[in-house]
């Protein structure tokens, strides 16, 4: 019997690849739990046609990624935080006031967990924040803290 594999299997292969396997393990195992569909001419077509709107989809959401990363290029972004005795800030600025800030002054919306701060920002002044978009692409935000 031969069969299309929908999922990996270890023991057997990939994702995609037909491969040639006993009745039983095929009809029993591997299309019973999902990992297989019997591989006739529409099954294969099907798949093929699947595959090629999943690139599709991934190429135009790489393309968006990098807008938004040409976006970050000219976004200056200004977060208000309240000043201490010394100059110093009342606790740091958080990834989540970061994010927010994002949203309301450019509508632009990151998850919180995309931004990467080496060290905690405890003072004013400007800072370059990194920020993964995903599909391997990194944009850097230009961050000012101004003091209230």
């Amino acid at each position: 019997m031969k069969v299309l594999l929908i999922k990996d299997v270890k023991s057997l292969g990939k994702a995609g690849e037909i491969k040639e396997v006993k009745d039983g393990y095929g009809q029993n195992f591997l299309i019973a739990k999902g990992f297989a569909k019997i591989a006739t001419d529409q099954v294969i077509k099907e798949w093929k046609k699947e595959q090629e709107i999943i690139a599709q989809k991934e190429r135009e959401e790489i393309e968006r990624l990098k807008d938004i990363e040409k976006k970050f290029q000219n976004i200056k972004l200004t977060i208000k935080h309240k000043l201490g005795a010394n100059g110093s800030l009342y606790g740091a600025v958080t990834k989540e006031e970061i994010a927010s800030a994002l949203k309301e002054q450019e509508d632009i919306e990151i998850d919180k967990k995309a931004i990467e701060i080496k060290n905690p920002i405890k003072s004013a002044g400007n800072f370059d924040i990194s920020v993964k978009l995903g599909h391997g692409i990194h944009a850097t935000l230009n961050l000012s803290i101004v003091g209230e």
